[in-house]
């Protein structure tokens, strides 16, 4: 049965309709397209905790206010697709969709970095407005793909129920691989920022593949989406990070600290966790490090060496300083972040002792002298 049209004469206009529809696309094709478009938004979903972290910090209700954001987003771009797809060329729209997806991908990184460092100490209300700027519009864009790939599939009626259905499922599906795969595997391998890049360059590339098959886009205006691509990569890489480094955990920084020389500060996405003196393990800046430190003192008051277990490391504070005032103790020092414990020992400076290894079957690092 075709897809009812403006029929009033029967056949004749049956024809008609059937010839200006646009030819359907490959069902693997139009598969992975709904795949790969939904699986974008969930991992640009993920990341944005770890890119918003530094800011705003990680609580839950940051949390709850980036997934209502990007849910936000899926809901707009749902109802915009098939508005869109009823009303336009849909083979152009489903390009354009992804073309677009990949542009606002690749400004999600700039957007969160410049928007960042003034919404410090506002929590949530800070997240739900950099991810209503940053993240809803890519979201909308890529969930708007798969109503216009139903919409595009769609020629028989008879077929509706299972062409919908092919396509939700390969899109949930890519929601699953994109959400695990992003937690799993692309946040402890790499920086945010390098998993949004890739991830708009693959929206781009996939529009500009599919452009190019179903002569929407001429070779020439391809090549004017992959030079914008370079050019929005080139600012995505360009945009300086906020962290020196990026853990499975957490995003790491070390600042100086002005009031003394050698004294850093160990930040953990927004939060001041540590302090270390490199000169002087003995001075305790934190008033709970001195807490225990006093605690210790008045439950072994004699300087005689001991056998402590830490549990975290951070940046070591209490280990060296047990180190320093009573010469000749054991530490064990368990640490979930083995990345952690390698940034402090190398890159933070903060003078470890050697003898630093991972233990795999526990996710722990230990440290013992």
């Amino acid at each position: 049965m075709p897809r009812a049209g403006r029929a009033s004469d029967g056949k004749d206009s049956a024809a008609e309709d059937i010839e200006v529809l646009p030819e359907a696309l490959p069902q693997a094709v139009a598969a992975a397209l709904a795949f790969v478009s939904a699986g974008a938004v969930l991992v640009l979903e993920i990341l944005a905790v770890r890119l918003l972290a530094p800011y705003v910090g990680l609580t839950l209700e940051v949390t709850t206010s980036i997934i209502g954001a990007a849910l936000a987003g899926i809901a707009i771009g749902a109802a915009t697709g098939g508005y869109l797809a009823d009303r336009t060329d849909t083979r152009r729209l489903v390009v354009g969709l992804l073309i677009l997806g990949g542009i606002l991908s690749l400004l999600t990184v700039p957007a969160v970095r410049w928007l960042g460092p003034g919404a410090r100490g506002d929590g949530e209300l800070a997240a739900l407005g950099i991810t209503s700027i940053a993240l809803v519009p890519a979201a909308a864009v890529l969930s708007a793909v798969s109503p216009a790939l139903a919409h595009l599939q769609l020629h028989d009626l008879r077929a509706s129920g299972t062409v919908v259905g092919r396509l939700s499922a390969w899109a949930t599906a890519g929601a699953l691989i994109g959400t695990f795969g992003a937690g799993f595997v692309l946040v402890p391998l790499l920086p945010a920022s390098s998993t949004v890049l890739a991830v708009g360059v693959v929206l781009m590339l996939a529009g500009i593949g599919l452009g190019l098959g179903t002569g929407v886009l001429s070779p020439i205006g391809a090549a004017g989406v992959a030079v914008a691509a370079v050019g929005l990569a080139a600012i995505t890489t360009a945009s300086e990070s906020p962290c020196d480094t990026e853990t499975r955990y957490h995003c790491v920084r070390v600042e100086a600290d002005p009031r003394h020389q050698g004294g850093y500060n160990l930040l953990l996405d927004d939060g001041y966790h540590s302090y270390v003196a490199l000169e002087n393990p003995t001075r305790l800046e934190y008033p709970y490090t001195q807490w225990m430190a006093e605690a210790v003192d008045s439950i072994y008051p004699a300087k005689a060496p001991l056998h402590a277990v830490f549990i975290g490391g951070g940046g070591f504070t209490l280990p060296r300083w047990l180190m320093a005032t009573r010469p000749g103790s054991e530490a064990d020092v368990l640490e979930v972040d083995g990345e952690l414990v390698d940034f402090v020992r190398i890159a933070s400076r903060c003078a470890l002792p050697p003898r630093c290894g991972s233990r795999s079957a526990t996710r722990a690092s230990a440290c013992s002298t």
